[in-house]
């Protein structure tokens, strides 16, 4: 589905409603990592506590980057959200073709690859500080079927995912959505 270097597919528009409560959601995960846990391991195997949280900074600093914020590369977490959510906020946002480590792609697409990073990355950091995750399970459900369909616009061979593991029957969205990433759910 990619014509001319941009990616295109089919999906439900996601709001910058969702995207502040998935910061503020991720955000308060964040918060409640304990000194002892930074050095903790994640289920992101390259990735301890303290890479993965910097890789979410990083993830959105960028994105708000790509999309014409100005950025710098120390904020932390609550600073790059912030940065984010301002520019998802101007005018024409998610109309505005921006190239994001995914591709070149509408602000739109951009808006739902951030919101997939913070869910999974939120899950991620919840299962490696033993923190429970609130995410809606409607968001989840879209970034699912989101992330299905991105998922068959990558060529073979260039996902930079494990490949989808088995869960449970019946088994929470959320769960469902990091499982297609190639995460373990337990």
């Amino acid at each position: 589905m990619a014509s001319s270097g941009l990616i295109r597919f089919p999906y439900r528009m996601a709001t910058i409603e969702q995207l502040a409560d998935a910061l503020n959601r991720t955000g308060r995960l964040v918060a409640g990592i304990r000194d002892d846990q930074w050095g903790k391991p994640t289920p992101c195997s390259e990735w301890d506590v303290r890479a993965l949280v910097n890789h979410v900074v990083n993830g959105t600093t960028a994105a708000a980057s790509a999309l014409g914020a100005e950025t710098h590369p120390t904020a932390e977490y609550d600073e790059a959200a912030s940065m984010l959510l301002s520019a998802f906020g101007q005018p024409g946002a998610l109309d505005r073709i921006v190239t994001i480590p995914f591709g070149t792609v509408p602000g739109a697409v951009a808006l739902h690859v951030r919101l997939t990073e913070l869910l999974v990355h939120g899950w991620d950091i919840a299962q490696a500080t033993s923190q429970r995750t609130d995410f809606p399970e409607e968001l989840a459900e879209e970034e699912l079927a989101f992330s299905k369909a991105a998922l068959e616009a990558v060529p073979p061979g260039r996902s930079p995912f494990a490949a989808p593991q088995p869960v449970p029957e019946g088994a929470p969205a959320l769960d469902r959505l990091v499982a297609v990433l190639g995460r373990e759910v337990k």
